[in-house]
């Protein structure tokens, strides 16, 4: 299995029923990739504080080492307040500054990204300057570049996004994402398939996936489209469904699964996480893999 280094936010997701859940969407992938037995490092920022320690105690208990995950005494945990409209889709308050904007380097980290198979990192940790700047530090230092830019307004500027897409080897956007970031390159496209390959064409990127909701998602590898249409499902929420897709994605492509094979599954994940309270639910490769072939 590859060793696998997530970059970001960890926090703690507040339901309107006032529900907490593990979340953060860097956090969300390394869970998902540790199901898939990867050897996954999280590196993080918490809180001297109660969130801090279940937060912790979660990430113990679920198998995935919290070495690298930084306490900070002068910043709280992480905190989302979670809104979901009638259909399940979440949207997101997300409180600034906490712990995991103040990321650090270290010997420990550096040395972690160096022999690495990827590192994975979202757009949300590049709005406060200390954690943008141990980012790239890191992304200087890996194989092999896993971005997704997981937009949350207005925690992002054109540049800053526009400056990582250029240093990744693999770019997930979903399509409302594609459309805006593809407004920054004065696209006179209206279809997906054409700012996909601007998109490919701006940045370099190996690989470029879109995700279209229920409506499956789109990968671009080598100038040729891979295709999945979705699933039919009751949507519980979207939280996480995004995440535990591009986990799935990134394991089966670095396992040497072919694009349209791996796409499927990945496509399976989102939606089984889709129809599932939270953005963390757990599944055998079985259940997985009946869903996906019924």
């Amino acid at each position: 299995m590859s060793k696998i280094v997530c970059f970001g936010e960890v926090l703690w997701d507040i339901f309107p029923n006032g529900e907490k859940k593990i979340g953060g969407a860097p956090l969300n992938v390394a869970l998902r990739l540790h199901a898939f037995n990867h050897e996954v490092t999280m590196i993080s920022a918490i809180g001297n504080d109660i969130n801090g320690t279940l937060l912790s105690d979660y990430l113990d208990e679920n198998g995935l080492s919290t070495s690298d995950i930084q306490k900070k005494k002068d910043y709280t945990t992480g905190e989302v307040q979670v809104s979901l409209n009638k259909k399940g889709v979440a949207t997101y308050e997300i409180m600034h500054p906490r712990a995991w904007d103040k990321i650090e380097i270290t010997t420990d980290n550096v040395n972690k990204v160096k022999s690495c198979d990827a590192l994975v990192f979202g757009s949300l940790i590049a709005r406060d300057e200390v954690s943008r700047q141990t980012l790239l530090k890191l992304i200087d230092l890996a194989p092999y570049k896993v971005f997704d830019l997981n937009l949350r307004p207005p925690h992002y500027s054109p540049e800053i996004l526009i400056k990582l897409m250029k240093l990744a080897d693999f770019i997930k956007f979903n399509d409302e994402e594609l459309y805006e970031v593809a407004g920054y390159f004065n696209s006179k496209y209206n279809g997906l398939e054409q700012n996909l390959k601007l998109m490919a064409q701006k940045t370099k990127a190996k690989y470029i996936c879109v995700t279209k909701g229920e409506h499956g998602a789109v990968l671009l590898h080598n100038d040729i489209l891979y295709y999945n249409s979705g699933y039919q499902i009751k949507v519980a929420d979207t939280v996480g469904a995004g995440d535990s897709f591009l986990a799935s994605l990134i394991s089966q492509l670095l396992k040497g699964v072919a694009p349209q094979q791996a796409i499927n599954f990945a496509c399976a994940v989102g939606a089984m996480v889709a129809q599932s309270e939270g953005a963390n639910p757990k599944f055998t490769l079985s259940e997985i893999e009946n869903f996906a072939n019924p």
